[in-house]
């Protein structure tokens, strides 16, 4: 049998240009072509390898070749999100957002700001403000509301009429639905101190102001 001439297979476009030199445990298509060139030559001629069977393993090789190829299209694709990330949490730094909080931040004559979640009609919502040593120094009387989020504001004052020191102040809300009293969640104004990319299948994390972290997913809105 003729001896089969890398360089016919290569006229043939069954081969690659040579490229950068691969690490010694890659094999990359011209060195399984070498292979498959060695195996031909070195066949018992009495018995020689079926041509359908050297169509398979080239068939295999690219197949291998193009799961390879694919993987570094997802790689780029990933890194293009993960750019895309990094440009929209730039954009947040320094933006107030309304997440689900249990407490707000007053500053010296600000206010904290939210709306709770109201899952059914009431006669009568309210909310508390605790200050750290569990003392309330406030109650809001939001009477009667629809379903639905319900808007506050807390000026800062205590029950005295005097401004409250700035710091942590937790927020309560309550409300009366068919004679009964219920706990309802409540969602603060934050300010974005920072982000944190969490990468590939990780989330955005928002850093608030005094106020840890939150998931960007549970942002209900931007201000």
């Amino acid at each position: 049998m003729p001896e089969v001439d890398f360089n016919t297979l290569q006229s043939l476009g069954l081969t690659t240009p040579t490229q950068d030199k691969k690490p010694e445990s890659d094999l990359g298509q011209g060195d399984f072509l070498k292979l498959m060139v060695t195996q031909l030559n070195n066949q018992d001629p009495l018995d020689p390898q079926d041509s359908g069977a050297f169509l398979g393993q080239i068939a295999q090789f690219s197949t291998v070749t193009g799961i390879q190829d694919l993987q570094s299209s997802f790689t780029d694709f990933a890194s293009s999100i993960a750019n895309d990330q990094a440009l929209q949490a730039a954009n947040l730094v320094g933006r107030k957002v309304i997440v689900p909080l249990e407490s707000g931040i007053l500053s010296d004559g600000g206010t904290i700001q939210g709306e709770l979640s109201l899952p059914a009609s009431s006669p009568d919502v309210s909310i508390k403000i605790t200050d750290q040593s569990g003392q309330v120094v406030q109650s809001i009387n939001l009477g009667s509301q629809v379903a639905g989020p319900v808007p506050f504001v807390w000026n800062g004052l205590k029950a005295d009429g005097t401004s409250a020191p700035a710091g942590q102040y937790s927020v309560d809300a309550q409300a009366r639905i068919d004679g009964q009293n219920f706990d309802l969640d409540t969602q603060i104004v934050a300010d974005v101190e920072s982000v944190t990319l969490g990468g590939v299948g990780r989330g955005l994390q928002l850093n608030l102001a005094n106020q840890g972290s939150v998931d960007f997913s549970n942002v209900t809105r931007i201000f």
